[in-house]
């Protein structure tokens, strides 16, 4: 899958984080907090924070380890909700680690590490957008970014729909 970007879903203005197909035509759209959109977003854009967030100390915790994020893997779509698990690789040798999405994939653009989704999640929630669609929600998410302020997320309780 390809990490293709962060969307805002109309109208109900909820952030989902969209991923392609690499050899296809579907999409997987997983929704996902806004907090966890700004961080992907951001990844996907080299902002670099003057100190490091939530998914940037992962990550170094994670190198600290001497281990490495071998792959992002979208496992399972179970009542509404989706469920990924990180791939870690380290001294120990391969570990498996069950995580949000939205986590595995912040994390996964900040360590170039490839993301899959199963054939069944594919199967139950890919979609197919138009071209035309798709460049109306990247403009509807750069107009959510013009709105959206830091206090927008100080207070969001850190819940998330996946």
């Amino acid at each position: 899958m390809t990490v293709t970007g962060v969307r805002v879903e109309l109208p109900s203005n909820q952030p989902i984080v969209l991923l392609r197909e690499q050899a296809g035509a579907r999409y997987l759209p997983i929704w996902i907090g806004a907090v966890e959109a700004t961080a992907i977003a951001s990844a996907m854009e080299g902002v670099q924070p003057p100190r490091p967030l939530t998914h940037d100390l992962l990550r170094d915790v994670i190198e600290s380890l001497g281990a490495t994020v071998v792959r992002v893997v979208v496992t399972e779509l179970r009542d509404s909700i989706f469920f990924a698990d990180l791939v870690l690789e380290g001294p120990a040798g391969e570990v498996t680690v069950s995580s949000r999405p939205s986590d595995a994939i912040a994390l996964a653009v900040r360590t170039g590490a490839p993301v899959f989704a199963s054939g069944s999640v594919l199967e139950d929630a890919g979609i197919v957008i138009e071209e035309e669609s798709e460049e109306e929600e990247i403009e509807r998410f750069r107009e959510f970014l013009e709105q959206v302020t830091i206090e927008d997320f100080l207070d969001s309780g850190g819940s998330e729909t996946s």
